[in-house]
């Protein structure tokens, strides 16, 4: 197929129609021994569990690696070599990369700022996409990938892998089928040891490094070791605290144990205790979502530091994890995998079990079928999910109630809020932008 040239799709991207036609895809659509071509970005923390995932995979093969570090490339193709089958292609630049039509399918895991964006132009590359929770940096533009993967006809999977485990899916029914009677409560619970990031000046970019593409849709910014691997995570430009790191995987479980979207009412109260550093995020938070029609309410809490151990995973570790209340009993969800049932005023133990998943296995499947529906985690749940990331996380920052259209996915009479909703203060460089029109 022709293609056009990486400056041809770079000013489609920020209008309404995509310089890419949509790519055949897989030559043969179905054929059980089709090896599915994969072009990972993001190649430092999470993306190296993409590349061992994917390459050890019969069925799929890792044949591109893209990262803005080149020290970084360097590293994997070193470290990982027994999960890179064939000659791997490298690439800084994402767009350049998805120009390539070898790829069938790309599987990104940089932070979160790009998630959406380069799903969004993944979809319109014709590639199908993995994405790494969360989706989206804010509301918005999670709706235009969900968009996107509708008008492109794309397989786009989330990275809550949790919903790949069999003891999760059995978990869920349970609460459907009234195992613990009406279950009308959920707390998701992020406790996580997360020690000061420091203050970190700023200095010269360190060389290989294509620091401008890396802040891409943000703000120019110096560059400091705070605001770059990691530690954006706590930096709003670029990240969404651990509410939407860590706290994404059980808010998901939350959500889907509850069987609700999203509320028309959100709170969040917090702070940034203990610490003097750079950290722009709350490391410390308390969300509370209420959903009236269905008469259900979700709790989640992000604590930094010591802690109790509400899950009574009997370490001393993290605690990770969901509590589902209903009128016969409760449900304690632990890490991702796991889940145990007590009954009653005595607690007595009803069913447990735990079991692990594959999720970048159901991607490929899903790749190969084209059946959407057997996505265990299909984009839509992923977007309403690390919605209410960012609903609290706006809440938190307006210290305010946000009454919201979950159906419009707007807030009502709070134009701060629905800015926040959808990064109007921080604004998209061009040209790394989301489409108007999809």
């Amino acid at each position: 197929m022709e293609q056009n040239n990486r400056r041809t799709f770079l000013k489609n991207t920020t209008g309404t129609v995509i310089g890419f036609g949509v790519l055949s895809g897989l030559k043969a659509l179905g054929d059980a021994n089709q090896v599915v071509r994969v072009g990972v970005a993001g190649i430092r923390g999470r993306g190296r569990t993409h590349i061992e995932a994917f390459g050890g995979m019969k069925d799929a093969a890792v044949v591109a690696l893209c990262d803005v570090d080149e020290s970084v490339i360097k590293q994997r193709l070193e470290s990982h070599a027994k999960y890179l089958k064939q000659p791997v292609k490298t690439y800084t630049d994402y767009r350049e990369m998805l120009e390539d039509p070898n790829i069938d399918a790309v599987s990104i895991a940089t932070p979160n700022h790009w998630h959406s964006i380069m799903g969004i132009w993944a979809c319109q590359a014709g590639k199908d996409a993995y994405v790494e929770k969360p989706c989206s940096h804010n509301l918005y533009e999670g709706r235009k990938l969900v968009e996107a993967a509708r008008k492109y006809d794309r397989i786009v999977q989330h990275g809550t892998q949790a919903r790949s485990s069999s003891a999760f899916k059995e978990a869920m029914q349970m609460l459907r089928d009234g195992t613990i009677g009406e279950v009308y409560y959920a707390k998701g619970l992020c406790y996580k040891w997360r020690d000061t990031i420091g203050h970190a000046p700023e200095e010269p970019v360190p060389d290989g490094v294509h620091y401008d593409y890396w802040m891409g849709p943000a703000p120019k910014r110096p560059f400091t070791r705070n605001r770059f691997h990691y530690n954006w995570h706590w930096q709003w430009n670029y990240g969404s605290g651990d509410i939407g790191n860590q706290g994404v995987h059980e808010m998901d479980i939350a959500r889907c144990g509850l069987g609700v979207g999203l509320p028309k009412l959100a709170q969040a109260a917090g702070g940034h205790f203990m610490f003097d550093d750079d950290q722009e995020t709350p490391n410390t938070l308390v969300a509370t979502f209420k959903y009236p029609d269905e008469n259900k309410m979700l709790v989640f809490e992000v604590r930094h530091w010591i802690t109790n151990d509400e899950l009574q995973l009997g370490g001393k570790d993290n605690v990770i994890g969901n509590v589902f209340l209903g009128s016969k009993g409760i449900m304690i969800s632990s890490g991702y995998f796991g889940y145990k049932v007590f009954f009653g005023k005595e607690r007595t133990p009803g069913p447990a079990n735990h079991s692990n998943g594959d999720t970048f296995t159901n991607f490929i499947q899903c790749v190969k079928s084209r059946k959407r529906e057997d996505l265990d985690a299909e984009i839509l749940e992923g977007h309403l999910s690390a919605g209410l990331c960012h609903l609290a996380n706006a809440a938190y920052r307006l210290e305010s109630t946000l009454h919201f259209d979950p159906e419009k996915e707007r807030c009502l009479d709070n134009r701060k809020a629905n800015d926040i909703l959808q990064d109007k203060d921080r604004r998209y460089r061009s040209p790394y932008t989301i489409p108007k029109k999809i």
